[in-house]
């Protein structure tokens, strides 16, 4: 099934037969995957296709499900173990946002995921974090180790020197505890880099 027939049949209940297709059309044109069309912001939606408040309800819905299906998919086993579900999640849910986010996965001493928090957001190129705040959390959660994970809305998921520079100040930080951080994953609408496979952790 293409995009276009996919989408079709997400507004067929809330949109009358004759518009469908065009709206489809025009979703994708606009935003260019059905992903990148859930995570569009509701307003840009509205505008692109005169979309009504119940279709842009259904499709953010769409969003938060398939997010959760994916988080629960990565939460079953030890994330180190299930790495393509753990990235699939994270992909999922930070792909397509359009301002850089910072979260850090919290896991236990068997690397079960114990919480994914939000720790700051910021412009389409930087997002403050720091790195005392990210620690002093995981040992009020009594976490044994972390994943890092941010976004480059630009789609280029290649770390910056600020980038990393701010992950090896959170990776001292938390060697100072014995919390030990497994990666830091810097998320691209054209892929996912690893700071461990690239030698940066």
């Amino acid at each position: 099934m293409d995009d276009a027939t996919l989408l079709s049949l997400l507004m067929t209940h809330t949109m009358p037969e004759r518009d469908i297709a065009q709206a489809a059309a025009t979703l994708l044109a606009v935003f260019g995957t059905v992903a990148a069309v859930v995570a569009a912001d509701p307003h840009e939606l509205a505008r692109a296709a005169t979309l009504d408040a119940t279709t842009i309800t259904d499709l953010k819905m769409l969003r938060r499900l398939s997010i959760r299906l994916a988080r629960s998919e990565a939460c079953r086993r030890p994330v180190l173990s299930s790495w393509s579900a753990l990235v699939a999640y994270v992909r999922s849910a930070l792909a397509h946002e359009p301002r850089e986010q910072f979260r850090a996965l919290y896991l236990d001493k068997k690397n079960i995921l114990l919480r994914d928090e939000f720790r700051a957001e910021g412009t389409v190129d930087h997002a403050p974090v720091y790195p005392r705040e990210v620690v002093r959390r995981a040992l009020e959660l009594s976490a044994s180790a972390l994943i890092l994970v941010h976004n480059h809305p630009s789609g280029d998921p290649a770390p910056s020197r600020a980038d990393i520079e701010m992950t090896r100040r959170i990776v001292d930080a938390a060697g100072v505890f014995g919390l030990q951080v497994h990666d830091h994953l810097v998320i691209g609408r054209q892929g996912t880099a690893s700071f461990k496979q690239l030698g940066l952790i």
